[in-house]
């Protein structure tokens, strides 16, 4: 503020001390060193504060470094070479910054712009034109009737034609979005400074009683030293950045000042009439008429936000419970007149709670707004997709049957799941989700019915452990084998626990399926990297806790049963239906490139292509937590041993796609898996 400081003094100064010192023009040197200052204050503030964008701020200095050759040119031909005539060279250099003003603020505003701002223009645009009211009545009339000689008129005309432009624009930057640091008070200072010395600038030259050196010179120099204190002022370079715009934008203070504009133009014709005048009747009219329509197209605007906020959920920009019931209702009667298909799908985030007490409320909105998003992106355009309660969401699908609804479904689960959500920092979670869905039938040939029908369907995803789509009208029964799924699901996270390493299983799981599909590999490959991924050490349970924490060197025995798990683990999910390939994958996972792993001693490409991504993912999730007997490897150690492991212990080309997906972000982050893990206290085995 020491800038602040030493304009003000020089202000005061420039009224006490004498024109002249000798033959130097002092009062001169001081009112163009002040006006100067202002643009190589902006300069300097662009250099020291980096703004980003700096471009705005580069114009408003080129546009100050005009106006002080203006000030120059002005007081040294006013001053020193008596040369009074109006207008003069100077009216050129001032009329000529005011575009530049313009750009410049435009530019800012348009940084400022969290999203389009069509209500503070329109206010804008009214108090403009009630300036603009007044202008004419007391400026541009009187001036247009005053016979002065062409040039005279065109000049004295721009002045209160370039104010209003600059008005309209910073109404603008007053009414928009963004920050309001002290660097934005400032400018706008300025600003009211410099519309308000140019307006009583023109009404003096308008009754002849201009004088260079009057009171004006004080607003037009504080205002400069407004404008150079808010570019040096640190907060200058926040000022670009945009910010969250308010739910609704028109305040009572600004709903007055906008009443108070829309009665001048009445008022002026009763002072007119109180005076026995009519002479500006036509012209006030259409400024009424203006107003009217911009009044009319900002209450239209009221009506369109006020609609927006009632079918919109605040916080993920989702639409609202209320707007998707009354479009389901409108999409079944459509449906039934039409005889076409139509679904909904009901999605529930997995352990929400977990997050919100790990990481905070803040961090869980940011889950939600995260998995909204990519919601959105799976299901696109033209679809309703709803935030239906707390961590619930609904879509409406429109032409699809019972069966293209679950694998809508598995998409939009995937498309969630298929790499982690960051919640602070460098913390990130893998978060999946349990869907309902239910196809419009006879059985559920309502809104509700159809609703019902997909949260029965969400709920026995929930029983059958998480982390699945199930169709509604689907039977406990026919889903018995999920029940064993989910048993062994929690013997993972179990097992996890012991090696005090919290939803390891479920990282590796994604970690697997994300490898297969960049290998372009089948479908049934992928699912079985997947669940071989989930199931991985399921056999550790049977393990004694003593060999799992041992900090030391392993015995021959205690080695011989750790070899012994991938066996174990295969024969535990051999049971399942449909999971024979899985089983073998398990088995394999500790195989080597070389042939020197165990159980088989299995070498090369005869070693399944999952088993090989597992052991690759595996690898990087035991050196990358900590262990009973080392503590975890830094990044960079754990991605040279891999390295080191090419061509002996991995797959060297399976090594290559992992360490390219690691450079990408999309594996490798073990802090993705603990919130979904269940803890030992809700393990139904603990």
């Amino acid at each position: 503020m020491g800038y602040l400081a030493i304009g003000l003094v020089l202000v005061v100064a420039y009224y006490t001390v004498p024109i002249f010192v000798g033959t130097i023009p002092l009062r001169v040197v001081i009112y163009c060193a002040v006006s100067t200052s202002a643009a190589l204050a902006l300069w300097w503030g662009v250099r020291r504060n980096r703004p980003d964008p700096a471009r705005p701020w580069i114009v408003l200095a080129v546009s100050q470094l005009v106006a002080a050759l203006a000030d120059t040119t002005f007081y040294a031909s006013h001053y020193v070479l008596r040369e009074t005539s109006y207008p003069s060279v100077a009216d050129i250099f001032y009329l000529g910054h005011y575009p530049l003003v313009v750009v410049g603020l435009l530019m800012l505003i348009r940084q400022r712009r969290a999203e389009r701002d069509l209500p503070s223009l329109l206010d804008a645009a009214s108090l403009t034109v009630v300036a603009g009211l007044l202008s004419w009545v007391f400026v541009i009339g009187p001036q247009t009737r005053l016979g002065t000689p062409l040039l005279v008129e065109v000049v004295s005309l721009a002045y209160p034609v370039m104010d209003l432009v600059l008005l309209l624009v910073a109404l603008r930057l007053m009414f928009g979005d963004g920050r309001r640091d002290l660097s934005f008070h400032l400018l706008v200072f300025w600003l009211a400074a410099t519309l308000t010395a140019d307006t009583l600038y023109v009404l003096q030259r308008l009754d002849v009683t201009y004088q260079a050196g009057n009171f004006l010179d004080a607003i037009w120099l504080v205002g400069n030293v407004a404008l150079g204190a808010s570019a040096l002022h640190p907060s200058m370079a926040r000022l670009a950045q945009a910010v969250e715009p308010p739910a609704l934008r028109l305040s009572w203070p600004r709903l007055a000042l906008l009443a108070a504009g829309a009665l001048i133009g009445p008022l002026v014709l009763l002072v007119q009439h109180a005076q026995g005048e009519r002479r500006d009747v036509p012209v006030i009219a259409a400024g009424c008429a203006v107003l009217f329509a911009l009044t009319a197209l900002r209450l239209a605007g009221l009506v369109v936000d006020q609609r927006r906020i009632a079918i919109t959920d605040g916080l993920t920009r989702l639409r609202s419970r209320r707007y998707f019931e009354a479009c389901l209702a409108d999409e079944v009667a459509r449906a039934k007149r039409a005889g076409s298909p139509l679904g909904v799908v009901l999605l529930d985030v997995d352990r929400f709670k977990p997050i919100n007490d790990r990481y905070g409320h803040p961090a869980g909105d940011r889950v939600l707004v995260e998995v909204a998003n990519r919601l959105r992106a799976v299901a696109g355009e033209g679809r309703v997709l709803a935030r239906y309660g707390g961590e619930e969401f609904a879509l409406i699908a429109t032409g699809a049957d019972a069966e293209n609804l679950t694998r809508l479904a598995e998409r939009l689960r995937h498309g969630v799941s298929h790499h982690p959500i960051a919640v602070s920092g460098r913390r990130s979670v893998t978060v999946t989700l349990s869907a309902g869905t239910a196809a419009l039938t006879p059985d559920h040939g309502s809104a509700t019915a159809l609703v019902s029908a997909a949260d029965r369907a969400l709920y026995l995803a929930k029983d059958l452990g998480r982390d699945r789509a199930v169709a509604g009208g689907t039977s406990l029964t026919e889903h018995r084998e999920d029940v064993a799924v989910d048993y062994l699901n929690q013997v993972a996270d179990l097992v996890d626990l012991r090696v005090a390493s919290p939803g390891r299983s479920l990282a590796i799981a994604e970690w697997a399926r994300t490898v297969a599909e960049h290998l372009k590999r089948g479908p049934a490959e992928v699912r079985n990297a997947h669940r071989a991924g989930r199931l991985l050490d399921v056999g550790m349970i049977v393990l004694p806790d003593d060999l799992l924490t041992e900090s030391g060197p392993l015995t021959d025995q205690q080695w011989h049963l750790l070899h012994e798990h991938p066996d174990s683990g295969a024969r535990m999910v051999s049971v399942l239906p449909d999971h024979g390939e899985v089983a073998e994958v398990i088995r394999q996972h500790h195989e080597r490139w070389d042939g020197a792993g165990y159980p088989n001693g299995l070498t090369r490409d005869s070693i399944r292509i999952e088993a090989r991504i597992l052991s690759v993912c595996d690898a990087w999730a035991a050196m990358r937590a900590d262990r009973p007997h080392r503590r975890a490897l830094t990044h960079e150690q754990a991605v040279r041993e891999l390295r080191a492991g090419r061509g002996a212990r991995f797959d060297p080309a399976l090594v290559d796609v992992f360490l390219e997906l690691l450079e990408a972000g999309v594996v490798g982050d073990l802090t993705a898996g603990p919130a979904a893990a269940v803890s030992r206290e809700d393990s139904r085995l603990s």
